[in-house]
């Protein structure tokens, strides 16, 4: 099936750390905001990566990431999608970040999982020429790595600490 990125990044001026996932999973599509899988393990681990609570809603998480400095998007645009399948992601087409990149102040960018890597690394750097890490994918598929492994993976994200 045919899906369409449906809601715009999140970020502003101040952003400096931008994460890219692949594409919004079924259940962040009918919510038009990223990583909100109830079983996904991404606003848990950052909470714990900035020792701080994240409420429930949108707008907290909002707030969350704008005091942080987090900017989210993915890297595709569209694909062609079983589901939220990463596995089963076909034809895609990339998402332009350079205007993200020209109105923010990014100098951080992860990719959460081996297909939002792979995306980036062939469609985006060569355009953007800054280099990306790979952090541990938070879906609720990839249950083999354990929380505080993925936490700990996560770490790099939290540029306060250095």
């Amino acid at each position: 099936m045919r899906v369409n990125h449906t809601f715009e990044p999140f970020y502003n001026k101040d952003s400096e750390i931008l994460i890219l996932g692949t594409m919004p999973s079924k259940r962040s599509r009918e919510l038009n905001f990223y990583y909100m899988h109830p079983q996904n393990r991404f606003w848990p681990v950052l909470a714990r990566v900035y020792n701080e609570p994240i409420g429930e809603s949108i707008e907290n998480k909002k707030e969350f990431l704008t005091k942080h400095k987090i900017a989210l998007w993915d890297t595709l645009e569209s694909c062609d999608i079983l589901g939220s399948s990463d596995a089963s992601i076909k034809n895609v087409k990339p998402n332009n970040i350079n205007k993200l990149l020209k109105d923010s102040n990014i100098k951080y960018i992860y990719t959460t999982g081996q297909k939002a890597y792979h995306f980036y690394n062939k469609y985006i750097l060569p355009k953007t020429k800054k280099e990306a890490v790979l952090l541990y994918s938070p879906s609720p598929a990839n249950c083999a790595i354990p929380f505080n492994k993925m936490v700990e993976n996560y770490q790099v994200i939290n540029t306060e600490k250095y």
